[in-house]
């Protein structure tokens, strides 16, 4: 079994080094893509949209040129283990999802699916080997159009200076950045900086 141009084996060694450890989510994304692409018109420009943030997006991002930093891949959070690769700028493509109606015959990973037997209970090796025999059987695959909304990149727009932190921000976000509006992830304000490590 091939996951796009590796072999499984090298698959899983990639998900290790990327992903930091062999996350079967990931695994199954890979085989996700595989089956989307496929489907896809060889030539054409593709992005992305990834339907939960759980691991799914390391797949598409190991995969395909799409990432969240280049603004090709979309995590649009739903919920479901489901991922698109539409044409940039018509919006048709293939989606494809795990299909929970089709792993009755795949107990390790409907058990690791639905979260049924724990953790340490699971048997990883077993679950790769269901990953890997099941192929492209356990997902459902339908044609799509996405949303307007989500073709073509949002503009940044110009950046103004913040008058009480002293770093830049987008400027449509107001007379000061938004972490001085109270959105910092930090507990105590930030105050100074370090001085450089040489």
């Amino acid at each position: 079994m091939n996951i796009c141009t590796y072999t499984f084996e090298d698959y899983l060694s990639l998900v290790r080094s990327f992903h930091g450890h062999l996350a079967p989510g990931v695994v199954i994304g890979g085989v996700m893509v595989d089956v989307a692409y496929r489907r896809l018109p060889a030539e054409g420009l593709f992005d992305a949209i990834c339907e939960t943030r759980a691991c799914l997006p390391d797949a598409v991002q190991l995969l395909t040129p799409c990432t969240v930093g280049n603004g090709w891949l979309r995590i649009v959070d739903l919920g479901r283990y489901a991922l698109a690769l539409y044409e940039k700028t018509g919006g048709k493509g293939i989606r494809v999802f795990l299909d929970p109606a089709r792993l009755e015959k795949w107990s390790e990973i409907r058990a690791w699916f639905f979260k049924t037997k724990p953790k340490a209970e699971q048997d990883p090796d077993r679950l790769l080997d269901q990953i890997r025999e099941a192929g492209e059987s356990i997902y459902g695959v339908q044609e799509v159009e996405v949303h307007p909304c989500f073709l073509g990149r949002p503009h940044r727009g110009g950046f103004a200076v913040c008058p009480l932190c002293g770093e830049s921000y987008p400027a449509r976000d107001g007379g000061i950045c938004r972490a001085c509006q109270g959105e910092s992830p930090y507990r105590d304000s930030v105050k100074g900086t370090l001085p450089v490590v040489s």
